[in-house]
């Protein structure tokens, strides 16, 4: 009974001491990897409110701010898999500095944009600077944290997307409102050059305060590094030596079933992110300080829905109709902003009903693929659904600019991508049965 009792204390010894060692690698990492994620989603989705400028000043119709968002999307597309090449060459501390330097110096020089043709180059290569950021992030997260705790700093590390609009909007609506024809720039070339400035400052702390691995840590000791080491060894162990190929990935119709469900929302994705702003300017409101402000609102309510909708579904269990049911809600909140114009108060609540059933759902859904794909072939199936959203990400701005240029307003390409993000819901209800997820849970 002793000897029980004293093992049973041995081992809850042993449990709080890798709680504190994680716990103190996590206030060493997380907030810098993650104040760079804010600002990465900060950079890539200024150009919202920076347009309303950008046709004052310029002439940029809606069609040429579509193709610039997609072009982004096309420069990370083709630039994921050669970052990711060069992330097993130089390792993921590098890699993070590289992309980070470089997408400082393209926001930069966004600000000397002045035609439709240097504004689609400039945006081609901010997509191209910005791919293998992510998979970067993820695969530092995986050289510090044994996957039983690399779940919580990964939904901790989600948490940049709404920050980002959080901080992003107000800040790039102070900066428009209080800077133009400053030092003979343009409220919209400030908005580039102060905004190009963080990732640099960032990924310089990077390349100074981050290590490869704990075995380079001079902040941990000899018993800590070891401990790390030993836990993820085992995380390997276990996982054993399968690896997934693509050509299994390609053969494989899960994963194209995902990948049309992540074409969804990927729509979705963009309707909030890219044309928030534009959205809340139609509605009557033109300052951009109060249009920064004001595309604030919904991401605060996203932030909290996303975290309480994520805890039900853990504890349920449930994924398909958190993630369907948050889609088709937001999809009926697209309906409702095409029939909405002219009234801000009203946009503004859908808009916020509409980010909080985006990041549930995209939240949930980002839980399925590596249930349903596990086995040989889920590393490259995941990466497929992954890219499959992007070619929506690239389609779907390009569509909804063609359509605000051609007939002056939104409301068609919203009752569109409303359809898109419907379709993607039902694809994943039919196509993913519900034993297959409580199978692998």
């Amino acid at each position: 009974m002793t000897s029980t009792s004293q093992q049973g204390t041995g081992q809850g010894t042993a449990t709080a001491a890798r709680d504190r060692l994680y716990r103190k690698v996590a206030l060493r990492v997380m907030p810098l990897l993650l104040a760079c994620y804010v600002v990465s989603f900060i950079d890539r989705t200024n150009i919202g409110i920076a347009q309303v400028r950008l046709h004052a000043d310029l002439g940029f119709s809606a069609g040429v701010y579509g193709l610039a968002v997609g072009l982004f999307f096309v420069g990370f597309i083709l630039f994921e898999v050669p970052s990711n090449m060069l992330l097993a060459k130089i390792g993921a501390r590098k890699t993070l500095v590289r992309i980070m330097l470089s997408w400082g110096a393209v926001t930069i020089l966004t600000s000397l944009a002045t035609t439709p043709t240097l504004f689609y180059g400039a945006r081609f290569l901010l997509g191209v600077a910005e791919a293998g950021f992510f998979p970067g992030a993820l695969y530092y997260l995986a050289q510090w944290f044994p996957s039983a705790r690399r779940t919580r700093m990964t939904a901790l590390f989600f948490l940049g997307v709404p920050l980002s609009g959080i901080i992003g909007s107000p800040l790039s609506g102070w900066i428009m409102h209080s800077l133009g024809g400053v030092g003979g720039l343009r409220d919209w070339q400030w908005l580039f050059v102060l905004e190009g400035v963080p990732p640099i400052v960032l990924g310089l702390l990077v390349l100074f305060l981050f290590q490869d691995k704990p075995s380079e840590a001079k902040w941990l000791s000899t018993a800590e590094k070891q401990l790390i080491t030993e836990d993820l060894a085992a995380d390997q162990e276990h996982k054993g030596t399968k690896h997934g190929s693509l050509l299994r990935a390609l053969r494989d119709p899960r994963v194209y079933i995902l990948g049309l469900v992540s074409c969804g929302a990927y729509t979705l994705a963009n309707a909030v992110s890219f044309w928030t702003p534009l959205i809340i300017n139609s509605a009557g409101v033109g300052n951009v300080l109060s249009l920064g402000l004001l595309s604030a609102i919904p991401p605060v309510l996203g932030m909290v829905v996303m975290l309480l909708v994520g805890r039900h579904s853990d504890r349920t269990l449930e994924r398909r109709w958190h993630a369907a049911g948050a889609e088709f809600f937001a999809a009926g909140c697209l309906i409702g902003l095409s029939f909405a114009t002219g009234n801000p108060y009203v946009v503004i609540v859908l808009l916020a009903l509409m980010t909080a059933a985006h990041y549930s759902g995209l939240t949930v859904f980002y839980s399925i693929p590596s249930i349903y794909l596990s086995g040989p072939g889920s590393a490259s199936g995941i990466a497929m659904v992954t890219t499959m959203g992007s070619f929506a990400a690239a389609a779907s701005p390009t569509m909804l600019g063609w359509i605000k240029t051609t007939t002056g307003k939104l409301d068609l390409g919203l009752q569109i991508s409303a359809a898109v993000v419907i379709l993607g819901g039902l694809i994943l209800l039919i196509g993913i049965p519900a034993r297959a997820l409580r199978e692998r849970a």
